[in-house]
């Protein structure tokens, strides 16, 4: 009701001339009628009646208080305020009203008006993209909303799932606490809401979000209270639900959804805390707040309320199975050398804390059970294992004996039966258990003697058990600690004397492999603890507290220890070098003897120290008493010297040389101070040797992770700050080229053999990773020490760098050159910065000196970047220079405090000997090179801006590359010159993006680098400028064709040509790059244009080139990529939109396709569901008629491929018979049958020729389904099926005497099947056709194939070249689905097929007729063994084959008919042996083969007999084969 009918009811009243509100007149009359039963009742009724006649429902909350006016609509129940004296009946008076004018349910209106008042609770403070929590305002408007649905609820006037739909339509500003407050305050509950969503991966992608974002906010949030409560809610709901009793995860049976949502849930927060644990979180981050709350939830208090129910129990069970098998990469070797550093005090505080919070919910026996299950049943990661373990140990005492008594159980079971793992987890347990001491466990030495100490010991069983345990020991020799390796020697296992050899060899192994370590068991310390997993540690290091602890225990007994006077007897040489000169160490005496003393002199009375030992002891005790200074207490001067340290001196030495440089007087001794400092360096890196000298080898970086250990950096940084310090100081006296050479000879005291990788190493620590951090003198320094390493790169060894190294080394020039990016605005400024330096330094130290001697100290990459930053940043610097600038090098004031370095940088580039050093061929920025450099730039981080990088790489391309000269480094002015170029460069940069420039988690052929995107829309800008402008050509292509194709072709006949596996990769990898690229321009540089004002059709030449020769070696069977076939029928409607007659222009593409590139029809057919849409719309829109004949065509094929598998008749088969084929096995792979045999049959006489091509598609099929990695699901099944369809089409052909071995002699040439069907399949599979037709060996119906005459022909074609796939090794491409299948057992195995195809030929000879022996003899004479041996031996190389340990039918298919080809031809070679094993070329074996003293007696006498049966003198005359 409007503010005029309120005032005018009132006006009218009579009641004076006072304007009343409504609710007085409502008063006012209600005072005036007397009371009467049923009038309170009649009231309501007629005022309802008179609302619902004359207002509207946002009229009827209106409310005018005095002047001010405040108005509330239905969306303003979220203001408590606003609806004070509202009451809810009221309101839900309204919404019925309301919903039955609109008509629609009122609880449908009332769920979206409340999900609408949600949504503005959640908006009302900003978005809610990063909270989960409610404000104190949010959460009293939600309360009074709640309030009103909770009455809609309970008079059926709300709708629970409508709600839902709302709320997950405005998904994205929900916040979680809402949801929470729904489930809590029952309006809707959480299990409701999250079943309602039919996309359960969505749900858990945003349960998953909102989880993290409660567990980051609880800490901060000053509601942790409600943050709390809500976490403890919902965990408890998911274990509720996500593991009930029962529930049966592990049953193939689908679980409830809620169920399944919370199992999910609840297992990824687990992933991903162990995930951010792995990866090293540091405190305090949000990582490690999610990390420590979620953590914190499997809290005893957290499941009080559970307390009847299993599910925590459960939950607990499995949150530890997970983490005991989360990513299970490690080893055991790994785990036997790395688990002393996942003890308890070393493992990661949350871990520990997760492991105690769960033994709170089982008891120690269970856990060790869980543990011993766990380790039996999975794979494991050792480290959480292992430090499970500790925690075990420690947390609960109670545990620690029924560790042991696992561990006894461990190895009783290893012993009983030779079980390594029960082996390997026991030693693995025991020595985890000991890390944490004897306190808590048994030390590994005790463990192990009181094992295997005695005869009591499991392994004294038999020979076999000592034989088990030593082989055992032996196998951990290379990955153990020494110390384990001294127990087992000291300690050693009891052994019968007629087993001594076991333990002799096996000390004989530990000790070569102490040796090997620098570790001596003669030198061991008497006192030294073999339980440690401690590195060992040095003699005389052992020795001094070898002498502390003697001193202790003769101090407590009063006698020699037994242990000293053991060594004096049995360990002679460490008694003597080490315990004696550490115990005799030259000292004041006391006055009165102390227990040193006390010692030395038993030891004197025992005669267990030599006579002169003694008394030089005693000189040395007199020499140090005369000498003793007043105030100074025994030992100090001693110690003082070795708390120096070996960097002391050099330190010092460093310091001497810095004061002559500040002392231009003394710049003569400067030569002398380097010298000392070279002397000094070899003592500080730990060497005797150090001849300066590091040239003839080659140095090892790894330049994403420079890593240096903790001295050799102390060493790094002292030289590098001395040499930045001395810089500085000597630049404040004299400029570069007048301070003599004391840089060139420091540098060359720090190119020495092992110093050198350590002064790069912290090179590349500084300039790639630290460079923006770097102060002014330190970029200013290490710039001069580039130039001076640069100069005596001719005398340096080569780098490699990343992991892979490239196949060639960087010289030092080359390698300082790539360790400067542009990737971020800060790189990029460091990168001018550090240039700027370089080139200053250079152009100031060697001006005066000849233009080879200045271009040899510079890096060409490091002067083509300053000049690629420079153009880049500065739009002044792209102007043509002034001629007269002759400005001098700005060295100088790169050196003042308050340096300018781009106003430097500018100065430098308008030097006049800079410009003219930049126009030198190797230093001279080219387009290529431009190119390079500008891919590196990450536009998100890039100091330009979009439009300003628009604007640079414009400029660049078209204004300063594309008129230069060729010469000059540009295009001489043509577009698509400069279109190939960047074509060129882009791929280089996509297939090198996996080295040390880029993160190994760049996905290069999807998504790339982020510089690709700009660089590639310069290049569609300039491919689309050669399609349509002014100069385009309006033939189909240039002469010699399109310049993208000419790329492609030029790169690939550079790539390395066959069919190993890297060569392949190789290739696969480029055409992926080359596919990205085509894709992405128009597609009309695959069909082309047609000819103005001629039917010609557009040349597809250079496209089915590349699709016949590369693109169908990588395809899938017989079909390409879905977006590649788009792409050409897109370009193919693009063509037809500029031709004068559109369908005869396709209608010429198509016919043209069916003889020069068929498996774009195939590829068509395969994606038609998929493209035939697009094709009619585009057709309809853009040409406006019925589509082609040929297009038409493939749709008849689609449709007669459907109908066949229809039971109605089918449709009649379009020509040519292999487009039908093609689409009827399309159909048969879509339909995924299994049975197709009375569907053939029904194909009629028109058959006969698509039953041979569709026979062809069915065996590419087949080993398609073969060649499927072996990850796939269910691979043997689709191969079994694929074997079943083959086999009924085969079952066919035969049936109806239809001729199918041509299939199998398909050639090029003659322009027969061969032609067609040869451009259906890879290489790989046509090469492989051998594999599939004895794959059908038990198909096969003899009787009719021996009958024909090229039967015998095709088979030893195929059984030859069987042989030759299986010495190259082509044939281990296949799976083998024999192992997953008995009843085809035999037939995916590549060496059991070659026997079955044996015994095939042996039944098959005898049975064909004479004329099939001419055919074979034509095969073996095109076909000899010496094309199949010098075929292998290419491929196999020099490979050693294994002739032992072959079962008897592998053995009996290694005497293969080919033998007899080599018997007359060359004499039985020696096996050539190499590293102590026989080694045999793939022709010396089969020459072996070929003359045993019993070659294949069988077959030999089955062909002897053939051949007696009639005269053939071609098979007389064959002497190779028979």
């Amino acid at each position: 009701m409007s503010d005029s009918q309120v005032e005018g009811a009132a006006s009218t009243s009579g009641l004076g001339s006072r304007k009343r509100r409504w609710t007085e007149l409502l008063a006012g009359r209600v005072k005036r009628q007397m009371y009467r039963p049923g009038t309170e009742q009649k009231l309501q009724e007629s005022a309802v009646h008179l609302l619902r006649r004359h207002l509207n429902l946002n009229d009827l909350l209106l409310e005018v208080e005095g002047a001010s006016r405040k108005t509330l609509c239905l969306n303003q129940l979220i203001d408590p305020e606003a609806c004070t004296n509202l009451s809810s009946s009221l309101i839900g008076s309204a919404l019925r009203d309301q919903a039955s004018r609109l008509g629609v349910p009122v609880a449908v209106l009332s769920s979206r008006l409340v999900a609408s008042s949600i949504t503005q609770i959640c908006v009302s403070e900003g978005e809610p993209s990063h909270r989960v929590l409610l404000s104190a305002e949010q959460r009293k408007k939600l309360s009074s909303l709640l309030e009103v649905a909770q009455y809609l609820l309970a008079h059926s006037m709300f709708s629970r799932f409508s709600l839902c739909q709302e709320l997950w339509e405005v998904q994205g500003s929900l916040l979680l606490e809402v949801v929470w407050q729904l489930h809590i305050q029952n309006v809707v509950s959480f299990q409701e809401l999250l079943e309602s969503h039919a996309d359960t991966q969505a749900t858990v992608a945003w349960l998953f979000r909102n989880l993290c974002l409660l567990c980051e906010e609880m800490e901060a949030s000053p509601y942790s209270d409600v943050a709390s409560a809500m976490l403890s809610d919902l965990v408890q709901m998911f274990v509720l639900r996500g593991f009930q009793k029962n529930s049966d995860l592990r049953r193939n049976v689908e679980p409830e959804q809620m169920g399944q949502l919370a199992f999910v849930v609840l297992q990824r927060m687990l992933i991903f805390a162990l995930e951010a644990l792995a990866a090293g979180m540091q405190d305090g981050s949000p990582q490690h707040k999610v990390v420590k709350c979620w953590f914190g939830v499997f809290c005893g208090h957290t499941y009080d309320r559970m307390i009847s129910t299993d599910s925590p129990k459960r939950f607990f069970s499995h949150t530890l199975t997970q983490v005991l098998t989360h990513k299970p990469v490690l080893k055991v070797s790994d785990a036997v050398q790395m688990q002393k550093e996942w003890s308890f005090a070393k493992t990661h505080p949350l871990l520990t804390g997760l492991y105690r919070r769960l033994f709170t919910m089982l008891s120690p026996e269970e856990l060790v059970g869980h543990l011993q299950e766990v380790l039996e049943t999975h794979e494991v990661n050792w480290q959480h294992v292992l430090s499970c373990v500790s925690t075990l140990v420690i947390c609960l005492p109670e545990a620690q004996q029924l560790v042991k008594d696992w561990v006894a159980r461990l190895l009783a079971r290893a012993f009983e039966s030779c079980d390594l793992d029960s082996m390997v987890t026991a030693f693995l347990v025991v020595r985890q258990a000991a890390l944490e001491g004897p306190s808590v466990f048994p030390s590994y030495a005790d463990w192990f003697q009181a094992s295997f100490g005695s005869s009591r010991g499991s392994h004294c069983c038999s020979k076999k058990t000592l034989v088990f345990l030593f082989k055992f020991l032996s196998d951990l020799v290379p990955f153990e600690a020494p110390r384990y390796m001294q127990v087992h020697v000291l300690h050693p296992p009891l052994v019968p004397s007629k087993y001594r050899s076991l333990l002799t060899d096996y000390v004989t192994l530990a000790k070569t492999r102490l040796a090997d370590l620098k570790v001596s068991l003669e030198n061991m310390g008497l006192y030294e603890d073999l339980s440690s997993a401690r590195d060992v540690t040095e003699p005389h290091s052992q020795a001094h507290q070898d002498v502390e602890k003697a001193i202790a225990v003769f101090e407590h007994t009063g006698r020699i220890p037994s242990a000293v006077m053991e060594a004096s007897i049995f360990r002679r040489p460490y008694y003597t070098a080490h315990f004696l000169p550490a115990l005799l160490t030259p000292r004041v005496l006391p006055k009165t003897p102390d227990p040193r003393a006390a010692l030395i002199e038993s030891l004197r009375r025992a005669d267990k120290i030599p006579p002169s030992l003694y008394s030089a002891y005693c000189q040395a005790c007199s020499t140090a008493e005369e000498k003793k200074p007043e105030s100074a207490a025994p030992g100090v001067k001693v110690e003082a010297v070795c708390a120096e340290g070996p960097l002391g001196p050099l330190a010092a030495a460093l310091r001497e040389l810095r004061a002559a440089m500040t002392d231009p007087t003394q710049y003569d001794v400067v030569a002398a101070r380097v010298a000392v400092v070279s002397e000094r360096l070899g003592a500080a890196l730990g060497r005797a040797e150090e001849d300066g000298s590091s040239g003839g080898s080659q140095i090892q970086l790894s330049v994403l992770t420079p890593g240096l250990e903790q001295q050799e950096r102390e060493v790094a940084d002292l030289l590098l700050t001395c040499f930045c310090q001395n810089l500085i100081v000597a630049s404040s006296f004299a400029s570069p080229d007048r301070q003599g050479p004391w840089a060139s000879r420091l540098v060359t005291a720090m190119c020495g053999r092992r110093l050198l990788p350590v002064v790069l190493t912290r090179l590349c620590q500084l300039l790639r990773h630290q460079g923006p951090s770097l102060s002014a003198s330190h970029v200013l320094g290490l710039a001069a020490l580039v130039v001076h390493l640069a100069q005596s790169r001719s005398v340096l060894p080569e780098v490699r760098v990343g992991l892979p190294a490239p196949a060639e080394g960087l010289s030092v020039a080359e390698f300082f050159g790539s360790l400067l990016t542009f990737r971020t605005s800060e790189t990029s400024l460091f990168c001018l910065r550090f240039c700027t330096a370089v080139i200053s330094y250079s152009l100031c130290k060697y001006s005066s000196l000849s233009r080879d001697t200045l271009c040899s100290c510079l890096s060409p990459a490091l002067v083509k970047k300053f000049q690629f930053i420079i153009l880049r940043l500065f739009p002044e610097a792209r102007d043509p220079l002034c001629p007269e600038d002759t400005a001098d090098p700005p060295w100088r004031p790169l050196c003042r405090p308050s340096a300018d370095w781009q106003q430097a940088a500018l100065c430098l580039w308008k030097q006049s000997t800079f410009q003219e050093l930049s126009k030198e061929k190797e230093f001279h920025l080219t387009y290529r090179d431009w190119l390079r450099l500008e891919l590196e730039i990450e536009p998100e981080v890039d100091c330009l801006s979009d439009t300003e990088r628009w604007d640079f790489q414009q400029w660049a391309i078209h204004e300063h590359f594309l008129p230069k000269p060729s010469a000059a480094g540009g295009c001489d002015g043509d577009l698509q010159v400069a279109c190939a170029v960047l074509v060129d460069v882009l791929i280089d940069f996509r297939q090198s993006s996996r080295s040390y420039n880029y993160s190994e988690n760049s996905d290069l052929v999807l998504s790339g680098c982020p510089g690709n995107r700009d660089i590639f829309s310069r290049l569609q800008e300039m491919a689309a400028g050669l399609e349509q402008g002014p100069g385009a050509p309006r033939t189909c292509s240039p002469p010699q064709g399109h310049f993208l194709f000419g790329v492609f072709r030029r790169r690939l006949q550079a790539l390395a040509s066959g069919w190993d596996v890297a060569a392949r990769l190789q290739r696969q990898r480029e055409l992926l790059v080359y596919k990205w690229i085509l894709l992405g321009l128009p597609p009309s540089i695959v069909v082309g244009r047609p000819q103005a004002g001629q039917p010609a059709a557009p040349d597809c030449t250079e496209f089915f080139h590349l699709v016949n020769s590369e693109l169908r070696n990588f395809s899938r069977g017989s079909a390409l990529t879905h977006d590649l076939t788009v792409h050409f029928f897109r370009g193919l409607l693009s063509a037809c939109s500029q031709s004068g007659d559109p369908s005869l222009t396709a209608d010429l593409v198509l016919t043209a396709c069916q003889t020069e590139c068929p498996l774009v029809l195939t590829s068509a057919l395969w994606w038609w569901p998929r493209l035939e849409p697009e094709l009619r719309s585009r057709w309809r829109r853009c040409l406006q008629g019925p589509l082609p004949q040929e297009l038409q065509r493939l749709w008849e094929a689609q449709r007669f491929g459907r109908s066949c598998l229809l039971p109605d008749t089918a449709s009649p088969a379009p020509g040519p018979a292999w487009l039908s084929a093609a689409a009827l096995y399309f159909e048969i792979q879509r339909a995924g049958k299994d049975c197709v045999k009375s569907q053939l049959e029904r194909l009629g006489c028109q058959g006969e020729e698509l039953l041979v091509f569709l026979f062809f598609f069915s065996l590419m099929g087949l080993l398609s389904s073969h060649l499927t990695p072996q990850g796939r699901p269910h691979q043997a099944v689709d191969t079994l099926k694929a074997l079943d369809i083959c086999a009924e089409i085969l079952g066919c052909l035969e049936k109806r005497r239809v001729s199918w071995l041509v299939l199998f002699q398909l050639t090029e040439t003659g322009g027969g099947l061969g032609h067609v069907l040869l451009r259906l399949a890879p290489d790989q599979y046509v090469r492989l056709l051998p594999f599939a037709f004895y794959s059908l060996l038990s198909y096969f119906d003899e009787d009719a194939l021996t009958r024909e005459d090229a039967f015998l022909h095709v088979a030893v074609d195929m059984y030859l070249k069987l042989l030759r796939l299986f010495v190259a090794g082509e044939t281990s491409a296949l799976s083998t689905v024999a192992s997953r299948s008995r009843e085809r057992r035999g037939q995916g195995d590549p060496v059991g097929l070659i026997t079955e195809a044996r015994r095939f030929l042996l039944r098959s000879i005898p049975r064909c007729p004479k004329e099939s022996f001419s055919n074979v003899a034509e095969v073996t004479r095109r076909r000899s063994l010496w094309c199949v041996c010098r075929r292998a031996n290419e491929s196999a190389g020099d490979t050693a084959l294994p002739l032992r340990g072959q079962p008897g039918g592998a053995a009996l298919a290694l005497w293969p008919l080919t033998c007899w080809a080599v018997v007359a031809s060359f004499p039985v070679p020696r096996p050539r042996v190499s590293g102590g094993c026989t080694r045999l070329s793939a022709v010396g074996f089969l020459q072996l083969l070929a003359t045993s003293a019993d070659c294949d007696p069988d077959v030999r006498a089955a062909l002897l007999s053939r051949q007696q049966a009639g005269p053939d003198a071609d098979l007389y005359r064959e002497p190779r084969l028979f």
